[in-house]
């Protein structure tokens, strides 16, 4: 186990994403994790992990066999993975970060209530377009 605290019986160990770019990945992800608290946990020639606590997120390189058809989050799996942020001031700070990365804003129109009046988020892809979620407590 990734650190000395027993985790609550229930909640996430892992989640394994594979990736179509590896190193664009390693790009994208370890900017927003770092700014999570996430820290950067394994390394290896076809992936690399982040740990937050007893909860770690593992990137691995997809085999070209499986490249095609290309991942979609509005298909049959994964939508999208939700962070907690520290604060609604966090979701704006990430929100800058992200526009000038060139990282599109989802629901730009709406944001940052595209979930409503009462929630704060922020929504952007990753560069395989997976969806990504930052929402303010």
């Amino acid at each position: 186990m990734p650190d000395d605290k027993a985790p609550s019986p229930g909640t996430l160990h892992h989640v394994e994403i594979y990736v179509s770019d590896l190193e664009r990945s390693r790009i994208f992800w370890t900017w927003f994790l770092e700014a999570m608290g996430y820290q950067l946990y394994q390394t290896w020639e076809e992936g690399f992990s982040f740990l937050h606590g007893s909860t770690y997120l593992v990137f691995v390189q997809t085999g070209d066999p499986y490249l095609q058809p290309t991942y979609h989050r509005c298909r049959t799996g994964l939508n999208h993975l939700a962070f907690w942020a520290k604060s609604p001031e966090q979701v704006h700070h990430i929100t800058e970060q992200l526009r000038e990365r060139g990282i599109s804003i989802l629901y730009e129109d709406r944001h940052p209530h595209a979930g409503g009046p009462d929630y704060t988020a922020v929504f952007f892809e990753d560069p395989d377009r997976i969806k990504v979620e930052l929402v303010a407590p």
